[in-house]
């Protein structure tokens, strides 16, 4: 894992080693423990790379690194598990059809996969290669012979790679600090993104909280030559297209991964079980590899459980495992994990946090997340990251599960939803609206607790009261099943009227037109939040919180064909007796007893209405002074501080809405 930036276009700059250097530097959280640049001022091209040493430790592994050939230099971010295989398949290739030294491999330098990468580039060209790629990863190549600069994106959005225009130049980097530290970096904010976010407590790709910086997409190629930095042609798009020689290309689609796996479904339950744990177990086999010490992170739910559980299987020591733990009983997974881990053996590692344990991480947030970012579970989430770098430098966890299988409440509960609403009148539904804020979440939780001890397992839920008050909240706008998940994963439904100057710009969610034909409700929600919430939200909060400390982490059920086998799995699989990831509950109950797992979904959060109300109050009525709100001009303060006030008073819980307000405000005074 890396930090990379770089610098491409005509400039009067004649220092551009030192301005790339200083870009990359701004990344040495990603990359301790080398640094390199390269510039070509011929080209009016800089790369720059910030290390952490992984896979090869030597200097053999250095960026920015050349091709044998010459004509390549890269800069790359991530891992590429199959790395040996390619070069087995290279080596074959090369020593069958006696080819020159300038049409592939010549002898290895190191063992990195970064060398792997350039020969297979080489050899098969990026777009080829890139397709026969397992790993995660952000690179910026630069071809001699064409003249031409490509960036790349994984799949699934696991790795993060920015690009813009800045003072005339195009400019990227692994993390938008080396992009900020560009000369003359205009760090005017969009209140079009900023109107996104606050719907979603995230920016959504492509955009960026800055004008004239985006995110490149999950699965897209960019390719610009010099004549397209003095043009300087418009970036500002929602879906890859071509502008001129700027080609902006999805090089692998999840659009057509769910298309595919429509038409070839597989309907019997043991050969999909078979073929499912034979590719879970690949994937984490091809994880394991590191040259430096190696763990996960474990919660005690189904998906990290699972990942523990065949590590441990393919180990011949004790996996090292590492879990947070609350004081309030509604959020401590750990007991949980504790239990799993016994179960396991593994070499288990928990850290409790308090109120006070969160403080100190808050003011840290704006610098490590760039740009507002408000999914609460990031302060849990460096922590533990933390804890873990004390003991290892890679982590594996079982993010993406829930997308792929089918995890989240709302997929099994929102079509039931659904029916009981498209069958309620019009007018009737504000008025169920108005009945439900009647009462307070306190109400709902005295509910739950009862609901608790008649009510089986499946059919069981936790924070009752948030989420009837979410759904009373969108009752009156859902005009269809797409409407409701819509709101479902909306913080706020009218952000419009709460930011200045603002025009809501169109996103996935919005776009329908674009979406893969499902007729199935939970698959459509599956796809969108595997398009938008997986790779905005999940992956950035894991990547900046582990990156932040240099921790490297990896994603087990986001290799790609583990991604397209999910895709030929039916929702009998996925959903069964209301209840989620059934195919993976069978997978792990041959190794965890059931009893240890069975539970509501919980999710990985801290108690932060409590502390809003408590030890964070102070924090945050300075962030939302009426007076500050008009002064910086950015929200309209009404609606805010009402929520503040029903907050407080126990009238409604509106800790989500309230901290992506606060994340801004934060992020705003640090900026």
């Amino acid at each position: 894992m890396c930090g990379i930036t770089g610098v491409f276009g005509c400039t009067n700059d004649n220092d551009l080693t030192r301005v790339v250097g200083v870009m990359a530097d701004s990344l040495v959280h990603r990359g301790p423990d080398d640094c390199g640049v390269w510039s070509d001022e011929a080209a009016h091209i800089a790369f720059g790379h910030r290390r952490l040493s992984v896979i090869d430790l030597s200097q053999e592994g250095h960026q920015p690194m050349h091709s044998a050939c010459g004509r390549y230099i890269i800069v790359f971010n991530g891992e590429i598990y199959n790395h040996k295989a390619l070069r087995k398949e290279l080596e074959c290739e090369f020593a069958s059809s006696h080819l020159s030294k300038d049409e592939g491999v010549v002898g290895w330098r190191g063992q990195s996969d970064t060398e792997t990468l350039l020969s297979a580039f080489s050899r098969w060209g990026i777009e080829a290669t890139l397709n026969r790629v397992v790993g995660m990863f952000a690179i910026a190549v630069w071809d001699r012979s064409d003249r031409r600069l490509c960036l790349v994106r994984d799949r699934m959005g696991e790795k993060p790679l920015y690009y813009g225009w800045c003072n005339g130049r195009f400019v990227f980097g692994s993390e938008l600090k080396a992009v900020c530290r560009y000369p003359g970096f205009s760090n005017e904010i969009d209140r079009d993104s900023l109107t996104l976010y606050l719907r979603h407590n995230y920016v959504p790709a492509p955009y960026s909280i800055y004008k004239n910086i985006l995110k490149l997409e999950p699965g897209c190629l960019l390719s610009l030559k010099l004549e397209d930095t003095a043009s300087r042609p418009s970036l500002k798009m929602c879906a890859p297209e071509s502008k001129g020689s700027l080609h902006l290309t999805r090089w692998w689609s999840l659009h057509e991964v769910v298309e595919d796996g429509r038409a070839s479904r597989i309907t019997d339950e043991k050969e999909a079980m078979v073929l499912l744990e034979s590719q879970l177990r690949e994937s984490i086999r091809l994880q394991l590899a590191a040259d430096v010490p190696l763990g996960a992170f474990l919660s005690g739910g189904v998906d990290s459980s699972l990942i523990v559980a065949l590590m441990q299987s393919e180990a011949n020591t004790p996996v090292s495992t590492y879990t947070i733990g609350f004081s309030e009983a509604n959020y401590d997974e750990a007991v949980y994990a504790r239990s799993v881990a016994k179960y396991l053996q593994t070499n288990h590692t928990e850290l409790y946090l308090s109120a006070a344990d969160a403080q100190e991480v808050i003011p840290l947030l704006p610098t490590l997340y760039d740009e507002p970012f408000a999914d609460s579970s990031q302060i849990p989430t460096f922590l533990v990251a933390q804890m873990a770098k004390k003991y290892v430098t890679v982590a594996l966890s079982g993010d993406a599960g829930d997308e792929l299988f089918a995890g989240y409440n709302r997929y099994s509960k929102a079509p039931g939803i659904w029916q009981i609403i498209s069958k309620l009148p019009i007018g009737s539904r504000s008025l169920i609206s108005k009945a439900i804020n009647v009462f307070s979440p306190q109400t709902f939780s005295t509910m739950e607790q009862g609901l608790s001890y008649v009510l089986p397992k499946r059919w069981q839920t936790t924070f009752l009261g948030d989420k009837l008050l979410t759904l009373a909240n969108c009752l009156g706008s859902i005009k269809d099943s797409d409407d409701l998940h819509y709101s479902l994963v909306s913080k706020w439904n009218n952000p419009g009227e709460i930011v200045i100057g603002e025009k809501e710009p169109p996103t996935l969610l919005t776009r329908r037109s674009e979406w893969p034909v499902l007729p199935d409700f939970e698959e459509r929600m599956m796809y969108l939040d595997a398009m938008t919430f997986l790779p905005d939200d999940i992956l950035v909060k894991v990547d900046r919180a582990a990156m932040g400390v240099g921790l490297e982490t990896r994603v087990p059920f986001l290799d790609y064909r583990i991604v397209e086998l999910a895709w030929r799995l039916p929702l009998s699989m996925k959903i069964h007796h209301g209840q989620g990831k059934q195919i993976l509950r069978d997978i792990l109950y041959k190794y965890v007893p059931h009893k240890l797992i069975e539970r509501p979904k919980q999710g990985f959060g801290i108690p932060l209405g409590d502390w809003l109300r408590g030890p964070l109050r102070d924090w945050a009525e300075t962030l939302l002074d009426e007076s500050l709100l008009k002064r910086q001009g950015f929200f309209n303060p009404g609606s805010i501080l009402l929520r503040w006030k029903e907050h407080l008073s126990y009238k409604h819980d509106w800790e989500h809405s309230l901290w992506g307000v606060l994340m801004f405000q934060s992020w705003l005074e640090n900026k």
